[in-house]
């Protein structure tokens, strides 16, 4: 008898313990801050997965750089991808905000998917940092008081590329635009900018995107007898372009190529045989001075590749964002939003940066020509600088923009 209630006693002494140690645990979780969330969505897959790969492990360096917490809260990256499909990139958007609590989206290459994933960002409240997607409507038209477009836009890259070919003499165009929201905005503004050079387009043609065979279209390039033939398509469209003009002896024949929208991956992917001479707009290059050199090997242990400035735009938009969050004390969209226009963008990519209303960064843009594999010192010696165009000259005045933010 005496035995029986030892081991009852033991047994609920046990069992108490065990309830305890169950309850010390739930409190514990309960005590644990919860993750502040960001994600970044892109293009992983398809015809811009090789000008994407490298975001993530940026962005993570950002948050790494930033000491992985913010208003006491460990920060916690997501990714995915958004396939260039406008459905997908809304779906994930949707998912991220309702569902997962994801503050704040970047990325967003793809001009119709960061179209589409802004319209649910206003709808939301939420913030989205677009440094992927280069049309200038994201500035315009389609601006938002919780929206910003980081990296590069349609108008400069018409501004910066195409000003200073028809400068140098490239007075006739002909286009080869990718089918989608973003080819269209970047002829368009070419266009603008070749006419108000004096300069005149002779026609142009329209490809869907990820064509393999560029044959017909870069005849058709080839009759109109323009002197620039303007690449309004990007990464592999692009790299596929220019291949092919190549095999056709197109710039022997004494025509040239425009890259409105080239990176540094695909020039490496290129080769300098193939890419030399293109004179192209940029917002980063790995091998501009001692900064961009150290946080290219940083990065570099993370991808071995160098880092184009969509890489640097993934790090920049996040480290800023936090920088942000921070200031204002809370992840409240529009407080957060006010700190990104009053606090200055210094990082490794941006000096002296600032957010403007219409969501647009101001930042300088340079403008270089791709070397000769004879100028070349080693295989990631790409690009020699022809000018530096400050950020003021190079991106749209606001009051030019069309965006409803801007009154007058």
């Amino acid at each position: 008898m005496k035995f029986r209630t030892t081991v009852r006693y033991a047994g609920a002494l046990a069992a108490a313990i065990g309830l305890t140690a169950v309850g010390v645990v739930a409190i514990a979780q309960a005590q644990a801050p919860v993750p502040f969330k960001i994600g970044i969505t892109e293009g992983f897959s398809g015809v811009y997965a090789d000008l994407n790969l490298g975001e993530v492990e940026a962005a993570q360096m950002a948050i790494d750089d930033f000491g992985g917490k913010v208003l006491g809260r460990p920060i916690e990256l997501l990714s995915a991808d958004h396939q260039t499909k406008p459905d997908v990139g809304a779906a994930i958007a949707r998912k991220w905000y309702d569902v997962d609590g994801v503050k704040m989206i970047t990325g967003l290459g793809t001009s119709s998917v960061a179209l589409a994933v802004r319209k649910i960002s206003q709808e939301k409240g939420m913030i989205d940092i677009i440094t992927g997607a280069a049309s200038a409507d994201l500035t315009g038209p389609a601006c938002s008081p919780t929206g910003a477009h980081w990296v590069y836009d349609t108008y400069a890259l018409a501004k910066v590329t195409g000003g200073a070919i028809v400068k140098g003499g490239g007075d006739s165009w002909y286009f080869l635009t990718a089918d989608y929201a973003f080819g269209h905005a970047l002829e368009r503004d070419v266009t603008a900018v070749v006419v108000a050079s004096g300069g005149k387009v002779l026609g142009g043609v329209r490809h869907p995107l990820s064509t393999q065979d560029f044959s017909s279209f870069l005849l058709q390039a080839q009759g109109s007898k323009a002197k620039i033939i303007g690449l309004a398509n990007a990464g592999q469209d692009t790299i596929n372009s220019i291949k092919q003009a190549n095999e056709f002896g197109i710039v022997k024949g004494g025509q040239r190529l425009a890259g409105l929208l080239v990176f540094s991956t695909d020039v490496v992917a290129l080769t300098l045989p193939v890419a030399q001479g293109l004179v192209l707009a940029e917002s980063f290059y790995w091998d501009l001075n001692d900064e961009t050199r150290a946080w290219t090997k940083r990065f570099r242990a993370k991808r071995d590749k160098i880092p184009s400035m969509l890489t640097a735009g993934a790090y920049s938009s996040t480290l800023h964002y936090l920088k942000a969050v921070q200031a204002a004390g809370t992840d409240d969209a529009k407080a957060v939003m006010a700190k990104m226009r009053e606090i200055p963008i210094n990082d490794v990519m941006t000096k002296n940066g600032k957010l403007r209303e219409d969501g647009r960064v101001e930042r300088d843009m340079y403008l270089f020509q791709v070397k000769s594999p004879a100028e070349s010192k080693s295989k990631d010696d790409i690009y020699k600088l022809l000018a530096t165009v400050p950020g003021n000259e190079a991106f749209r005045p606001m009051k030019d923009g069309k965006c409803p933010l801007i009154k007058g």
